[in-house]
Parts: structure tokens; sequence; C-alpha cells
């Protein structure tokens, strides 16, 4: 699905090439709030690393490809959403996110995120979806709390970030969860 609209001031996108500068200029003007959590945010120098990072993506045979989402608020550049680290055999899949700082606190994240759960469950045929945050972060946790995924544990040392090595929560929700969420609407 190339846009997928969430309500009258939000919707994504699948990325595209010519976003690169966009993305690349919310990266940089962003950095010191986003590198806390975020690994790539340092390997992200130039504008032509995330031109790279999104030819990596768009290069990838569609079936084999996690899809990419631009988030987009008023009209204004937001942030990325996505399915990572997908294993279509086993019909589970994770999400990824991050936004600018300053377009914190709108519900933006878990809008996006419930639409592509929705989305997965629906057309894509996954039965478990995943999100994974640092121990810590818990602007990022609150999003799975709020779409109730279920507390899985920790991952120990799950993420290489700066010089050293983060522990993960993690999280989980089931098609069967969904299902009987909404049979209660």
């Amino acid at each position: 699905m190339e846009y997928l609209r969430i309500d009258d001031n939000l919707q994504l996108e699948r990325v595209k090439l010519s976003f690169s500068p966009i993305i690349f200029d919310a990266i940089d003007k962003n950095r010191e709030f986003l590198r806390k959590w975020l690994p790539f945010v340092d390997q992200t120098r130039k504008p032509s690393d995330t031109e790279a990072f999104l030819k990596s993506i768009l290069e990838t045979p569609v079936a084999d490809r996690d899809e990419v989402y631009s988030i987009w608020y008023k009209g204004e550049f937001t942030g990325l959403i996505a399915y990572k680290d997908t294993d279509r055999l086993n019909c589970k899949t994770e999400l990824g996110y991050w936004i600018t700082e300053k377009m914190q606190g709108k519900g933006i994240v878990t809008k996006s995120a419930a639409k592509l759960v929705d989305f997965a469950f629906r057309n894509l045929n996954m039965n478990r979806i995943q999100i994974r945050v640092a121990v810590g972060n818990k602007k990022s946790a609150a999003v799975a709390k709020r779409l109730n995924f279920t507390f899985e544990g920790i991952e120990r040392d799950g993420e290489k970030h700066l010089s050293k090595f983060l522990d993960l929560e993690v999280y989980s929700f089931l098609k069967k969860e969904w299902i009987e969420n909404l049979r209660k609407i």
C-alpha cells in the first residue's frame, strides 16, 4: 500500500528516494534528541547516507522487502515507521519507529503503529508483531502498552548503541488478541 490514511491530519506514505533530503534534514536537526535511543543516527552523517539507506530498501525485491513508511502530520514530515526483520515463513514482524522531537505528545506514533498493526493482521497474514525498546525509553514503551502489547521480558544486550550494548524490553501482540479486541468494539 502506497498510502495509509489515519485521519484528517495524519497519513503514512511508503518511502521514496526523493524523500532522502527531507529525512536527512529531520535526522540532522534532531540529532541529539534521536541519538539517545537510535543507533543509526551517528552513522547518518551526510545526505548520501540517508540516500544509501533508502536505496537499500527500495532495491530489495518486493517479496523480501520490509516496508518503511514516512509519517506526515498536517502535511509536515514527522518521522519513519516500518515493519522490520519480517519473517514471512513464521508470519511475524517487528515495528520500528521514530519521530522528531517537536511532534511528540500528539499520539502520532501510537496512531501510526495501530494502523500498521491492523494492516499487518488484515493484509499481510502476520500472526505476531513485536516492538523492542531500550530499557529506559519510556515513551516508546508507552506506545506498546497503549496498544495492548504484552510485555514478554528483557532481551539482554539486545542492541549495540554508541560504545555499549543496551537491554531491550520485548513486547508482542498476536493476531488472536487483535481479533478478540475487535470483538469488544
